[in-house]
């Protein structure tokens, strides 16, 4: 390190040093990691508010989508009910209803692709966060007892932060799927499948128990591709995961609990 000699009258010579290091701001040296620079904090810290504003955006995108659907499948049902007053129950009628219901099909469709691809953004945000926090950890150990949310960033540390961690794989992590947005979304779309799958086999057989067995089997096909599409959704993003802190191996660990 650089020394410099000041002279002052009879004062004695002594060394000055100049401020380097983390305390003065400047980058650490070879024998020091990233997180000692004392700068780290501000940039973790600045990532972590940013991640939190883009979920926000996110979430915001998939509820207004969710809502734009629910609102589009009221207006053409209460439109229906309108043309059914002036033309009846007639094949007419059923012909508008499967060209209005095949619409209503594709918007939900539509809005189902979008919504699973920002849930799928909202968990690599999660990841993120779960990184920024292990660096928290690191930086000053024994932090744990405070945090209510995980610090790894594996598939299985970012479902902890919903409170299970094989939410794909046990019957209540399939329950929690109809809950959430792209489940309910998609139970609404088999409902919309289920009824243009009887309409249109009202129009073939004008029959109205086939119609009905036709429609039934079309919901339940379609509640079912839509379990198979979320768990596929959900495996292929955990396959595309890069991990740095990996969970360690047994039961997850209660964070709130010391040791």
């Amino acid at each position: 390190m650089e020394e410099r000699v000041i002279q002052s009258g009879a004062v004695a010579e002594r060394p000055v040093r100049d401020p380097v290091g983390p305390e003065a701001g400047t980058a650490p040296g070879p024998a020091d990691g990233p997180l000692d620079d004392a700068r780290a904090l501000t940039i973790l810290t600045t990532e972590h508010w940013s991640l939190l504003a883009t979920r926000s955006l996110v979430y915001n995108e998939a509820f207004a989508r969710g809502a734009m659907y629910l609102t589009f499948l009221s207006a053409t049902l209460v439109a229906l009910g309108l043309v059914s007053t002036a033309t009846g129950f007639s094949r007419d009628f059923l012909l508008i209803a499967a060209v209005v219901f095949g619409l209503d099909l594709f918007i939900g469709l539509a809005t189902m692709g979008r919504v699973a691809t920002a849930t799928s953004e909202d968990l690599r945000y999660l990841q993120g966060m779960n990184r920024l926090r292990n660096a928290y950890h690191e930086i000053v150990p024994g932090l744990e007892p405070w945090f209510v949310t995980g610090r790894f960033d594996d598939i299985r540390g970012v479902f902890a932060v919903y409170g299970t961690n094989e939410i794909a794989k046990s019957r209540s992590g399939l329950l929690h799927g109809f809950t959430t947005t792209v489940g309910m979304i998609g139970v609404i779309n088999a409902g919309v499948a289920g009824v243009l799958a009887g309409v249109l086999a009202l129009l073939v057989t004008a029959s109205g128990g086939i119609a009905t067995v036709v429609g039934v089997a079309t919901f339940a096909l379609s509640v079912a591709t839509s379990i198979v599409v979320m768990i596929r959704s959900i495996s292929r993003f955990a396959t595309t995961m890069t991990s740095n802190f990996p969970s360690p191996a047994g039961p997850p660990r209660d964070p709130t609990r010391p040791g």
